[in-house]
């Protein structure tokens, strides 16, 4: 298990020693600061879990110092010592974020216990944070189609290892909550958990984003920002759709996978990289080498433990039990009575292709609970409720209700199979044109032909 790391700031060397000595002695690691400033150096290079700080400190008083540390993106515990405290001044300190409050002379039994109840106190806001996430459904793997089982075999697995993962999968399959599932069974599961989507971050602001910089390293750098490398130290490091990095970017992560080492903007000195890497893509990475648009190297990097997620149209069977996990998920969440889905519902649930996943199927089911009175979701409230692009697969064209050529309905199927890849890529036509196994200009003809509109 690892230990927990205390950083104590007080300007009486003796203090300094004889606090190191009993922490070390009570299975932390402390370390010193005879000021202020040194404090916050120290902070800037290094993951604490809890700061012991004297309120009567040289040039910067404790109390500036408190405001400094509670302004840093992930601050933490912090308790307070003093020789000559008012209440004044500890409520002051309260109020901006301390933990506690300790006089001296010093009770070493009572620093002690302070220091694991204000420790605990932070693991408890943390679990909380996680149960609240548990409870709204993400962190469950659904399902007990063969695809599924040996997912969570290979999801054991990787757990155990400390090499990096890379998932493959479609949007929505749940890429993320495989690799958050990693991390909770993993040994690094007391530690943070911190994911990047890189094709949500602009290209000229990852590498501040992922490395993260210094104050005064550009004009707008009015003060340090630690980045994701090492926001993530001793924990979990999720890069979401890291197909999407520049050439440049991708250099700098390779060479921190490398030397376990990374730079902040601005920074004279390296900083340690101690996080477990676990990548997420929608694209093939061996097809952007290729291409030339992913480093070969960092590739067979990221590539260690590769887990590909099946898409929900290829575990038909995993759908009533989705179902029913989210009708009483949000049952609870919404504060309803549970529904049920009538046979012929769930059949025209279990026909359409799911081109967004599990996350679409999550999405539909929150609306039917919420806008659906009956304590049955029949086949009726399907053209009440689904978006347009789901009609045509929901509705009465797979009951029969409509007599069509077989010619007819060979168009209908190409229509809507080159309709939901093409949703599935995001209406990128050489992709889906590659998926398809056809030429682009056949694709484009198809969709003239066919009348496929975009539907976003």
């Amino acid at each position: 298990m690892t230990k927990e790391k205390i950083l104590i700031i007080d300007d009486e060397a003796s203090i300094c020693s004889a606090l190191k000595g009993i922490l070390e002695d009570e299975g932390f690691l402390a370390k010193t600061a005879e000021s202020g400033e040194q404090g916050l150096e120290l902070l800037k290079s290094q993951n604490v879990d809890l700061v012991l700080l004297d309120i009567w400190l040289p040039k910067m008083s404790g109390i500036d110092v408190l405001k400094k540390i509670k302004a840093m993106e992930e601050s933490p515990q912090v308790v307070m010592i003093s020789g000559h405290g008012t209440i004044e001044t500890a409520v002051t300190a309260t109020k901006l974020g301390a933990h506690d409050f300790l006089e001296k002379p010093l009770s070493l039994e009572k620093v002690v216990l302070t220091v694991r109840n204000a420790l605990r106190q932070k693991k408890l806001e943390e679990e909380n944070i996680l149960l609240r996430e548990r409870q709204r459904g993400r962190y469950d793997l659904i399902g007990e189609s063969p695809s599924i089982q040996r997912l969570r075999g290979e999801i054991d697995l990787a757990a155990q290892s400390g090499g990096p993962v890379l998932i493959y999968g479609e949007n929505g399959t749940g890429k993320e909550l495989v690799a958050r599932l990693i991390h909770q069974l993993s040994p690094r599961k007391e530690k943070r958990f911190v994911e990047v989507n890189c094709s949500a971050v602009p290209e000229e602001m990852m590498e501040t984003e992922l490395f993260g910089y210094l104050k005064g390293a550009f004009p707008q750098a009015s003060r340090d920002k630690k980045g994701k490398f090492r926001l993530a130290d001793e924990g979990t490091l999720f890069l979401d759709e890291v197909g999407d990095l520049s050439l440049k970017t991708q250099v700098r992560v390779s060479r921190a996978i490398e030397v376990r080492r990374f730079e902040p903007l601005g920074a004279a000195e390296s900083l340690p990289f101690d996080s477990r890497l676990i990548t997420g893509t929608t694209r093939s990475l061996r097809e952007q080498v290729a291409k030339g648009s992913f480093r070969e190297d960092l590739f067979f990097k990221l590539n260690v433990i590769p887990l590909t997620l099946p898409p929900l149209r290829e575990r038909p069977g995993d759908i009533p039990l989705l179902i029913d996990h989210f009708l009483r998920h949000f049952a609870t969440e919404y504060g309803k009575k549970p529904k049920t889905m009538s046979p012929e519902a769930l059949g025209a649930f279990r026909r359409y292709v799911w081109p967004g996943n599990v996350s679409e199927l999550m999405n539909v089911i929150e609306r039917f609970v919420i806008m659906v009175p009956d304590d049955v979701i029949s086949s009726a409230h399907l053209t009440l409720l689904v978006e347009t692009r789901e009609l045509e697969y929901l509705s009465g064209f797979f009951e029969g209700r409509e007599a069509r050529t077989l010619e007819k309905a060979k168009e209908q199927f190409e229509r809507r199979y080159i309709h939901g890849v093409l949703m599935r890529n995001g209406w990128d036509i050489p992709r889906s044109a590659t998926d398809l196994k056809i030429e682009e200009a056949q694709l484009r003809e198809k969709i003239k032909g066919l009348n496929i509109t975009f539907v976003s």
